[in-house]
């Protein structure tokens, strides 16, 4: 067992110790996921990665669930900050806080070039939870690749799979979310 593992399993069972001196193990890697993440993200995004690692480590040492390594550890801090940043998208789209007005800083607008199209992470939210009933493998793989910033291959070792299969797995999550997401917009 790794140190990883037995560090994990420590927290699980309530090691307040061991919780603080696992922070600093995994900040760098939370920090990298949430940067890379935020990148991708409109400029609008009121999180900052600081915040966001936090959050996303607080929910995963509060989690009940067992932690079968490092691969498992890092699907889950994708996951969760999956839903931070959606209950973020829900909160910011809320009409209590100005609808789907979008923000922009004068300096980030430039008047010469056409806007460009922002992705409705409430949408692939959406898409991905009707995924999961259809191939949970596959939901597992986008969130990977989209949420946590690893490579095709470093997916596929997580996953136990060979890279081809997670090739292939890839290129069906992706057509069949890009499917359900183009059916959706133009059914609103």
């Amino acid at each position: 067992m790794s140190e990883f593992t037995e560090m994990m399993r420590a927290v699980e069972q309530g090691d307040r110790d061991t919780a603080e001196k696992l922070l600093p193990l995994v900040y760098d890697e939370l920090r990298k996921l949430a940067v890379a993440y935020l990148a991708k993200e409109q400029s609008a995004h009121a999180r900052q990665a600081t915040s966001l690692v936090h959050e996303a480590y607080l929910r995963l040492v509060r989690n009940d669930g067992e932690w079968n390594g490092e691969g498992h550890f890092f699907g889950a801090a994708a996951l969760a900050i999956r839903r931070i940043l959606v209950e973020n998208a829900r909160t910011r789209r809320s009409l209590k806080r100005g609808g789907n007005v979008v923000r922009l800083e004068l300096e980030d607008v430039n008047p010469t070039s056409p806007p460009e199209p922002m992705e409705d992470l409430i949408a692939l939210d959406e898409a991905l939870n009707r995924l999961s009933t259809v191939n949970r493998q596959a939901t597992e793989l986008v969130q990977l690749l989209y949420f946590s910033g690893l490579t095709l291959d470093q997916s596929a070792e997580v996953m136990g799979m060979s890279p081809r299969s997670a090739d292939r797995l890839w290129a069906y999550a992706k057509a069949w979310l890009r499917r359900e997401m183009r059916s959706n917009f133009e059914n609103s």
